[in-house]
């Protein structure tokens, strides 16, 4: 599994959910405050958001 989007192609970073590579510019990202995620689209930041919820985990907000 890909932990870094540096060990991607330049421009590419990995889908935290499905590791779909997509570009950079076209990613929907979710910051942390040591990290970023990178989703493919929204069904996936859906799946990402939906399995921390119900693992008792922070429930993040779009856009925060």
């Amino acid at each position: 599994m890909l932990k870094k989007s540096e060990n991607l192609p330049d421009g590419l970073v990995s889908c935290k959910v499905c590791l779909k590579e997509i570009p950079r510019s076209v990613a929907s990202s979710q910051e942390g405050s040591d990290y970023v995620l990178y989703f493919c689209g929204e069904n996936c930041f859906m799946k990402w958001r939906e399995g921390k919820t119900e693992a008792g985990g922070p429930d993040m907000q779009a856009g925060q």
